[in-house]
């Protein structure tokens, strides 16, 4: 039986990237809010915000907007208008887990400019810095322009499933925590969340397509394949990461593994059946719909 304090999980698509596309299916933006019994809502990245659906170019610059995502402009799509949406007040959200710092995970952060921040201690410093040319482009100073609070962390606590992990997340109750999976960035983590039903592990951009990280080899379509070379900072680590991915969902089938982008792994998370490439992917969860039309995933 389900505790009543057990963590209530909504799946969001907070962004629809036109120009990249998997299998035939535009990239999402896969982000999650979730009920807490006492921490009020807490969401796991934000996608893209009301301001870079309103005015992607000033927010997100030339090339983002035109030449390699094109994501679409519909401000329903934010995370701050799917949470009014589903009849919460976003003021109750208190906290944001953030995977990595790029630009279209955190677009929302100014839609909750009073919720915590917390992520990794080394991806603050990377997108603060901002050394490279790549950095100069992923990170911008416009999204935490309204300096939200930080809570940083580095590995600490015992571990998750043989990963480091980042227990006692502050103000979080101990069904979140940050699992480091750096690669991709600096400080890229994932974010391991644990409802009724078990374990979950959003990956952030550990990865795009799940062939990377089920079966015995490694395989990636080669769009986005080429688009995580193009933007990894850290080729040895990500393919290492995917490897140990690869060994979890190999020895622990039930825990619910997705990344941030895959349109695939989304509509699995709203129940639809889904198979590609002859692999069926199958977590089926109860839907519901929301207010806006959208369906919504409710995990209880």
């Amino acid at each position: 039986m389900a505790s009543s304090n057990a963590l209530k999980v909504h799946h969001l698509n907070c962004a629809c990237i036109q120009r990249l596309r998997i299998h035939g299916r535009q990239l999402a933006c896969h982000c999650l809010l979730i009920e807490t019994p006492s921490s009020g809502l807490v969401l796991v990245d934000t996608g893209l915000g009301t301001q870079d659906l309103l005015d992607p170019v000033k927010r997100l610059g030339f090339a983002f907007t035109h030449l390699y995502a094109n994501p679409r402009r519909d401000p329903t799509l934010s995370a701050v208008a799917q949470i009014r949406a589903l009849g919460f007040d976003p003021r109750d959200v208190r906290h944001i887990v953030m995977t990595h710092m790029d630009l279209d995970h955190v677009g929302g952060l100014a839609d909750f400019p009073h919720a915590s921040v917390h992520l990794h201690g080394r991806e603050l410093e990377a997108c603060t810095a901002r050394r490279s040319f790549k950095d100069k482009h992923r990170y911008l100073r416009a999204m935490w322009a309204h300096q939200p609070r930080y809570e940083t962390y580095s590995e600490e606590g015992d571990p998750w499933m043989g990963f480091e992990a980042i227990r006692a997340l502050r103000g979080l109750p101990p069904e979140i925590l940050l699992v480091p999976l750096f690669g991709h960035t600096l400080g890229h983590c994932g974010v391991a969340v644990q409802d009724a039903r078990g374990w979950m592990l959003h990956a952030g951009d550990a990865y795009f397509d799940p062939r990377e990280i089920h079966g015995a080899q490694r395989q990636c379509a080669w769009l986005v394949g080429l688009f995580q070379a193009a933007v990894q900072t850290v080729r040895r680590e990500r393919l290492r990461n995917q490897a140990r991915l690869r060994a979890l969902t190999s020895t622990h089938p039930e825990i619910r593994v997705f990344s941030a982008h895959n349109p695939w792994e989304y509509a699995v998370a709203l129940g639809e059946p889904v198979t590609v490439h002859g692999e069926r992917l199958d977590h089926s969860e109860p839907v519901r719909a929301s207010a806006t039309g959208r369906t919504q995933v409710t995990q209880s």
